[in-house]
Formats: C-alpha cells, structure tokens, sequence
C-alpha cells in the first residue's frame, strides 16, 4: 500500500520511479527469503514421508562414521594406525549405500580390488629392486603403462564393466599409489599393510550396518516394484477408456479442476523409464545373500525380463493414449454407440493384470481363470458392435445428407483460408482442389513473381495437408478405428505378459494358486465311519 501511494502521489519520472522498482524488487524479495524455511520444512517431511527408510539409513550413516571416527579419537587406535585412518573414514562415505546388495556390491570390489592391487604392486617392486637402480625407473614406468592399460581395457568387457567396474577403478588407484610411492619410501609395506586394515575396517562396519541392522535388499525393492507396474498399467488402461468416452461435460470439468496430474501418464511412465532401474536393482539383488526361508537362488534377471515385455507392453498404451490427443476425432454421438463394449473389455484387462500383480506380490502362481470368459466375451460384444454399423467404417459415396468428417475439416478450413490474401474462395471436399492449387503453385515457381507473393504461396502451404484429408471422403469412425484396434492389440500382448508371469513362478518356485471359493465348501462327515459321505461304498436298492 505504501509503494501504490507513492506511485500515485508521486511525479510520473524516470528518477521517481527507480526507488519504487528498487522497493518493489525487495518486497518480492522478502516475501520469498519467508517463504523458504517453510518450503524446506514440507520438503523433509515429503521425502521421509514417501520412504521411511530414507531416516533409517542417514541414522545407520551417522552411526557408521561415528564408530570410524574412533580411529581418530582414542589415542590407542590412532597409535596403532595413525594417519591412515582417514581411509576407513573414506571407505564408510564410499561404500555404504542405501541397500545391502550394494553396499555387498561396493564394499568387496573395494576390498578385492585393494588385495589384489596390493599383491600385484609388491610383486612389481620386488622384481625392480632386483633389476638396479638404473632399471628400476624404467621397469617401473613400464609396469605402470601395461597394468594401466590392459586394467583400463578391461573395463570395457561387458560382465566386468557390470559387475566390476568399481574394484578395477581402485585397484588402478591402489596400484599406482602403492607402486609409485615404493620409489622413494622405504617402509611402503608397512604403509601398505596400515591402509589395508583401515579399509577392512570400514568394509566390515559398512557390512554390519546393511545386513544385520535394518537391512533394505535390492531384491525386495525390485519385487514390489514389479508388482506395482501392473496396478499403474491397469490403472492407465481404464483411465484412458474412460476419458475416451467421457461426455462434454466431464471434460470441460476435468480441464479446469486444479489437478495438474494426468492419471493415464503417471500410469505408464514409472513402467516406461524403468529399464535402468530394474537392471541396477538386480545386478545389486545378486550379491545379497539369500536371506528368506528358501535357498535356492532367486531368479532376479528374469524379472528384468518380465520388465522388458511390460515396457513394449506399455508402449500400446501409449499410442492408446495418442488417440485422445489426435487433432481429428470420432464425434462423441458415434463413440457412445461402442461405449458398453469397450469399458466393460478394459475393466476386464485390468482385472487381469491386478491379478498378475496379486500373484507376483504375493509370490504365488496366477489365477488358471486369469484370462476368463467375461473378457472372451467382451470382445466379442465389442466385435459384434462394430459389425453392426458397416457405413460407420466405410463411408458414404455421396455427402449431400450425412455430414462426414471431411465436410467438418472442409468448413474449419475455410474460415481460415479467406481470412488470408489470396485464399481459396471456396474449399471443394474432391481432387480438383488439389489440382487446382498444385498448377498454381507450379505455374508460379516458372514466372518471377514478386516478394510478396511468394510469401503469400509459403503461408498456404501447411493447409495444403488439411485439404488433402477432405478430398478424401474419410469415414467419421476411423479415429475410433484406431483406438479399438490398439484396445484388441493390448489383449493380445496381455497373452506375452502372462507367460513371463508363469515362467517366473516356474522359477521363482512361486507357491500354488489356492481358490478361496474352495476353502468355503462344507464337507459332511459321516461321525461312525469318520470319512466323507462321497468315499462311502455305494449300495444297490436291493441290498
């Protein structure tokens, strides 16, 4: 209020109004600087809110540099190591990752590579004590060049660069710390001998605080997420069918409400960039132990598997998805004709895929009704619908009585084609249109026009696509064409997804599918012969 006074009273300058500015500027300013612990706090709370976990591991973090830092603290320790305790304290901040596959991962490529950089460099250092002093540079040198090069091009052999990347990098460090410094200190061994036992240290602190203290497995991260893959696709599918087919105004209701979030996307999305987030979990869910009731190993990388055909899964929905957003649309008064079909066929498919999620979480085989009668039947309904109404999907020969969607483009395009210099004076739904403009434009590009007129040609080229499609007398139910045709696409790859659903209970030893139907029934037991009534000998009338 104060800055709007001094606006109004004050002299309508260029040096009255650069304070103004300035004050308003600082205004904003200040009311952003408040606004900052409180985004802050609602930041912190969100993110642990998502994933307890999240707490539970900075704690074991804080816990774990606490223990090292003793290394440091108490006079006893730090004679015994001195300053290489510092690399314990590097190997907890290094190591320690937020699941136990890996920090396992981390934390033996970091000790393997550390034992065999160390073997390796005493073993140089022997061999170049024996060769002179003269030699001894070179021979080192040498060693340093080939070591760090057939190390370096192992990392590009794809199992190591998998599995090993890590460990190689520090035995080159290692390596050529160790091998480098040997030339001109002479206790290196024991130096050596030191850091050794300061990163085991670290490694065994690490190890203690992933696998027995609230452990978080990789594996298990990876199987629920699985598992939620098929509840966000089955939720997109109905979500989308839904929208499809939605009236006038449940889409001006969906447009302005305050949801930014689209249910359909959201859906998907998780499923589509999951590629590198399911190989990493798994490579990790492979060092873990196997820490449940059974011990045969755990198929991990067929769930990577199963990822991939849920993604080429997914990429239907997408073009399902593309349907609602396509410039040219079936008119609602047609979509309504195959509404019931087409809801009822993709409550049918989610159904079926939360089934195959149920299985998957649970670790149990699959419903053997999982693909059940009432989908057959839905598309069959849906088949029967679109049988129904041939003249829907062919088209008429004449448009005089029946307004096709060529005649709606048609009238769009007009409006916009008069309102330039030099447009159409009328839009012909035929070829001649076509022709018509296509001589004109020939004959111009022969003749020297002006300027002008040639930017007048460039401005009308885009719209020559558009009176293509109204030449073409296009049938108004071909958009709905597509989107049935992907809604059937997706019942066929439903059948892909259940076989990599089976395959992984085959080798997940998944058990078996129980019926709860059947843990209802009531069997009447015969109290003198206590066994069923329907295992009693049968007795003809006559005895």
């Amino acid at each position: 209020m104060v800055v709007e006074m001094e606006v109004n009273n004050g002299e309508n300058t260029t040096n009255n109004w650069v304070p103004i500015m300035k004050k308003l500027h600082m205004n904003v300013l200040g009311e952003k600087m408040k606004k900052i612990p409180k985004l802050t706090c609602k930041t912190i709370w969100r993110v642990g809110k998502e994933d307890p976990r999240r707490v539970i591991h900075s704690l074991k973090v804080g816990i774990s540099l606490t223990l090292v830092s003793l290394l440091y603290l108490m006079e006893p320790l730090f004679k015994g190591f001195g300053s290489n305790a510092i690399w314990a304290l590097m190997t907890v901040v290094v190591v320690l990752e937020f699941t136990a596959g890996a920090t396992l991962c981390k934390g033996l490529n970091r000790g393997l590579g550390t034992l065999l950089a160390g073997s390796l460099a005493f073993l140089i250092e022997y061999v170049a004590t024996k060769t002179g002093h003269v030699f001894r540079a070179i021979f080192i040198g040498a060693a340093l060049f080939f070591i760090g090069a057939i190390a370096t091009y192992m990392r590009f052999i794809p199992y190591i660069k998998r599995n090993y990347d890590y460990g190689v990098v520090i035995f080159l460090l290692t390596f050529n710390l160790i091998t480098v410094s040997s030339y001109r200190v002479n206790n290196v061994l024991k130096i050596a001998h030191e850091r050794f036992y300061t990163i085991a240290i670290g490694c065994g602190i690490c190890l203690l605080m992933s696998l027995l203290i609230f452990p978080n497995w990789s594996g298990e991260d990876l199987h629920n997420s699985t598992a939620a893959k098929f509840e966000g696709l089955a939720k997109s599918i109905e979500a989308c069918v839904n929208e499809y087919f939605s009236d006038e105004e449940q889409q001006k209701a969906k447009e302005n409400s305050s949801d930014l979030e689209d249910p359909i996307y959201n859906g998907y999305k998780t499923v589509l960039d999951s590629k590198s987030f399911d190989e990493t979990l798994a490579l990790y869910a492979s060092w873990e132990p196997r820490h449940s009731r059974h011990c045969y190993r755990f198929p991990w990388q067929q769930y990577v598997k199963l990822g991939n055909v849920l993604r080429h899964f997914g990429y239907t929905i997408v073009a399902l998805h593309g349907c609602l957003q396509t410039e040219i649309q079936t008119p609602r008064s047609v979509r309504a004709m195959f509404k019931d079909p087409c809801i009822r066929l993709s409550g049918e498919v989610a159904k079926a895929l939360k089934e195959l999620g149920d299985s998957i979480r649970y670790r149990r085989h699959c419903s053997p009704e999982i693909l059940s009668d009432h989908l057959h039947e839905a598309l069959q309904d849906l088949n029967k619908a679109i049988k129904s109404q041939p003249k829907l999907f062919i088209g008429s020969k004449n448009n005089t009585n029946k307004l096709t969607l060529a005649t709606i483009v048609s009238r769009g395009q007009s409006g916009a084609l008069n309102s330039r210099k030099g447009s159409l004076s009328s839009v012909k739904t035929d070829t001649s249109a076509l022709l018509e403009w296509k001589s004109k434009l020939m004959g111009g590009s022969t003749t020297h026009e002006n300027s002008k007129e040639n930017y007048e040609r460039k401005s009308l080229r885009p719209t020559l696509s558009k009176i293509a499609i109204t030449s073409l007398e296009f049938s108004e139910a071909l958009p709905f064409a597509a989107f049935a045709s992907l809604l059937v696409e997706i019942v066929a790859r439903l059948d892909l997804v259940i076989e990599e659903v089976e395959e992984l209970g085959r080798i997940a030893h998944f058990k078996e599918y129980n019926d709860p139907d059947d843990e209802n029934v009531v069997v009447t037991i015969d109290e003198k012969h206590s066994r069923p009534l329907h295992e009693l000998p049968t007795h003809d009338a006559g005895d």
